[in-house]
């Protein structure tokens, strides 16, 4: 238990690095919390920084959830007498990374070096489900790029990916025989479900026909790069 507790608690912490917040405060002095739609994550840094500060959070927040579920997970067989999984049923390896990823998710989400305000956690997730299967992250996101570009709707390249995922991971293990425990592919399902899930008014908008789209893939510039007061809720 010593050894699960070490690592929970490291990934948190990793988790909890707020990247936005602290680059906002070093590229142009602002929180970023303060502007634009308020939430500490990437796309309220490209939106306002410009592509540059936004690529570095998106970077720094997918590795988070890279390294809790590859890296520090691992760690565990290292500390006193080694980790223990809460549950017969579920495999000790992707109990440790599903676990030690969802922490970092959490640190994100409430971090603790930023009172507990952080972003929402989608890229630090999708880091985490990246160190648990690469292969199939690749594959949605493949998925998610192709959509993107031909509809320009972000929404809907998400809500593609989130029921893509789970079923590339079906694929591999059934058609390709891939080793890929069961718990992963449930975990997977809820992850998709809640995607979409949190997607609702986006789906909405879709139907409804008033979805914004992406006007431009150029390099962004940033709104208080510009001088502009970017209006609060965007």
């Amino acid at each position: 238990m010593i050894a699960l507790g070490v690592v929970l608690l490291l990934s948190y912490l990793v988790g909890s690095i707020p990247s936005s917040i602290w680059v906002g405060k070093l590229v142009k002095g602002v929180d970023i919390r303060a502007h634009g739609s308020g939430n500490a994550g990437a796309t309220n840094t490209f939106r306002l920084l410009g592509w540059q500060p936004g690529v570095a959070v998106l970077a720094i927040d997918f590795f988070k959830g890279f390294a809790s579920s590859l890296w520090i997970s691992q760690l565990a067989y290292h500390i006193a007498a080694g980790p223990v999984t809460l549950f017969e049923f579920w495999s000790l390896d992707p109990f440790l990374s599903i676990t030690c990823g969802i922490a970092a998710v959490v640190g994100h989400m409430f971090p603790l070096y930023a009172n507990f305000d952080g972003g929402k956690g989608m890229a630090t997730a999708a880091g985490m489900l990246c160190g648990i299967e690469p292969v199939s992250v690749g594959i949605a996101a493949a998925f998610f790029l192709v959509v993107l570009a031909t509809s320009r709707y972000v929404s809907l390249a998400s809500l593609v990916a989130a029921f893509v995922y789970p079923l590339v991971l079906v694929v591999l293990r059934y058609g390709y025989g891939w080793d890929i425990d069961g718990s992963i592919l449930i975990f997977a399902g809820f992850i998709g479900l809640a995607i979409i899930i949190k997607h609702n008014g986006n789906i909405k908008r879709l139907m409804n026909g008033t979805e914004n789209k992406i006007s431009s893939f150029k390099p962004a510039v940033g709104w208080l790069n510009k001088e502009e007061k970017p209006q609060s809720g965007n």
